[in-house]
């Protein structure tokens, strides 16, 4: 009996190496990564999509990873779902031209309350409840995005000519002031944007959370923009994942219809964010359990990586 308990605590013993051994060889194989990132700014996007119900504790165990290995994580989230749920919640119909939602003063103010509020507060608790220090803004803080209107249009079904849409309330990006992040990161802290903007009248303006991301990497000069959403990234002709693109590889693949559907304003923003100097953008599927650790912590990193050249 005394030798059957030995062989099962041996047993054991050798599992609980082989276990330790695993976990050195990942550190060992992170650390060039660490290095390569430290004291450098990640702009992670992450999704309304992506966020399914809540707020998955592995992506606020990765920022806070991020912040601890000496990077600078900048989050800006999105929240397209939550807001039609809350809209549908309070009968309002939403409608969409082109992708985008038509916003109107009431919709507007729904927008901003659950991006400004319920999605923006619920991540900086997430993370700080896995031991980081996030702070939520909007882009209306500090005038950090200053936004103009965007000009609507659609296909009219009858003439079959392109016609002029008012989209309400929805922009773009016209300027973005990265000393307030910088204010924010300087501080310790892990800025959590919503992506709002305001207008030369202190109005307040829906604008894409890809392109505000992408707006934000590119001011703040960042190392990398993480795209995190619901679908693994890039696809070939074949359904296979096209792991590395150039630009004008990616340019090319929108050109001939290669990418499509809501994958182009994705990759038009990894485009346009390499293109103002970020270093490298990555779309990854953001369901993925610590989805950024694979990314910028190993070898082969995961989804699709765009670069310059």
């Amino acid at each position: 009996m005394a030798a059957s308990d030995d062989s099962a605590r041996d047993e054991r013993n050798l599992r609980l190496l082989a276990r330790w051994r695993s976990t050195a060889r990942v550190l060992v194989e992170a650390l060039p990564y660490i290095l390569s990132y430290d004291n450098k700014t990640i702009v992670v996007k992450y999704g309304g999509h992506a966020m399914g119900e809540g707020l998955p504790h592995e992506f606020a165990q990765d920022v806070v990873l991020m912040k601890q290995t000496g990077m600078n994580p900048v989050v800006v989230h999105g929240g397209g779902p939550q807001i039609g749920a809350m809209l549908k919640r309070l009968n309002i119909v939403s409608t969409f031209v082109d992708g985008l939602r038509v916003t109107d003063a009431a919709t507007m103010e729904v927008v901003e309350m659950v991006l400004s509020g319920t999605i923006n507060k619920q991540i900086v608790a997430g993370i700080n409840a896995a031991g980081g220090r996030a702070v939520g803004v909007s882009g209306k803080d500090g005038n950090m995005v200053v936004a103009r209107k965007i000009a609507g249009s659609r296909i009219d079904p009858a003439t079959k000519e392109r016609v002029s849409v008012d989209l309400g309330f929805v922009g773009e990006p016209k300027h973005v002031d990265a000393e307030v992040l910088r204010m924010i990161i300087n501080s310790d802290l892990i800025p959590v944007v919503a992506p709002i903007g305001v207008g030369e009248k202190g109005e307040s303006y829906n604008i894409n959370a890809d392109t505000v991301a992408g707006a934000v990497a590119g001011a703040i000069a960042a190392e990398r923009l993480v795209l995190l959403t619901d679908v693994e990234g890039v696809l070939g002709r074949d359904g296979k994942l096209i792991s590395h693109l150039t630009v004008e590889e990616a340019k090319a693949l929108i050109a001939d219809g290669t990418i499509s559907g809501g994958m182009i304003p994705k990759v038009e923003t990894a485009i346009d964010a390499v293109e103002k100097g970020v270093k490298a953008a990555v779309i990854v599927d953001g369901r993925i359990p610590h989805v950024l650790l694979l990314e910028l912590f190993t070898e082969h990193g995961a989804g699709t990586l765009i670069k310059a050249g």
